[in-house]
């Protein structure tokens, strides 16, 4: 494991969160005996693989001194306002303009019309988020990125976390019922790809912090069940769009004017 810190650290974060994934998705399909209620206990699973990867891989590698620096990069708040507002309200932005780009170009939204408020649709999916999404970022953006950096530029490190976190995902893709089961996989995965330029820009921007990078991945979640008619075609448009602005302003050795955050 000492050698190859990372792929021990995907290896697990890969079987820990499908673990608890596949049996649901083959529940979904009445798969006995997955399709029984009480297997729902198993998405615990993904909700902490990424971090529970990280803190064995930390632990053995690296030591328990490191596995405390590596939760406390979550709780790193003085980055200055501005970065906490980019990261609330950027998302925001992200999913209006691929709304008035899905109604421009005529695309045809993925998410079904909520059949519900949409404030309770919100705050589940804010309390979700919250409760799940910070615990991805300790393994994707605290442990995974820094050490890919060291080795590669930031660009190259993206593309690698951004194609390895999309692929994390494909088990809900086979879970009837869950609303990504509705996207198109190839689009959705190019979005994730390109939108992960967003987090390596403001993980290397706040030197490290992870609390801005969480925010962004919880208002994406949050604003995104808030925000209808928008098509995963136009996130792929908004979120290249993006990923090329922040590669020509910043560079792609860095992706931010502070430098890159190497680690390991």
């Amino acid at each position: 494991m000492s050698k190859f810190p990372i792929v021990w650290f995907y290896i697990l974060s890969f079987g820990i969160a499908w673990l608890g994934w596949i049996p649901v998705a083959l529940g979904s399909h009445g798969v006995s005996p997955f399709d029984q209620p009480y297997f729902q206990f198993l998405l615990i699973f993904p909700a902490i693989s990424p971090t529970l990867a990280a803190v064995i891989v930390t632990r053995i590698v690296y030591g328990r001194t490191e596995v405390g620096d590596l939760l406390r990069s979550l709780i790193l708040w003085r980055v200055g306002l501005g970065w906490y507002l980019v990261a609330v309200f950027g998302p925001l932005a992200l999913l209006l303009a691929g709304q008035g780009i899905t109604k421009w170009l005529g695309f045809a939204a993925a998410q079904p019309e909520p059949q519900s408020e949409l404030l309770p649709l919100a705050i589940s999916a804010f309390v979700m988020s919250l409760f799940s999404n910070p615990w991805e970022e300790v393994g994707w953006r605290g442990f995974a990125l820094p050490r890919l950096q060291k080795r590669y530029t930031a660009w190259v490190a993206t593309l690698i976390i951004g194609g390895l976190w999309g692929l994390w995902h494909l088990p809900l893709f086979f879970w009837r019922g869950n609303p990504m089961s509705a996207y198109p996989f190839l689009p959705w995965f190019l979005s994730t790809v390109a939108v992960t330029f967003v987090y390596t820009w403001l993980y290397n921007s706040t030197k490290g912090s992870l609390l801005p990078v969480a925010l962004v991945h919880i208002a994406l979640n949050t604003f995104g069940v808030v925000i209808r008619g928008v098509s995963v075609f136009s996130l792929v448009i908004v979120y290249a769009l993006v990923a090329l602005v922040i590669v020509v302003t910043f560079g792609g050795t860095d992706l931010s004017r502070g430098g890159r955050v190497c680690m390991g």
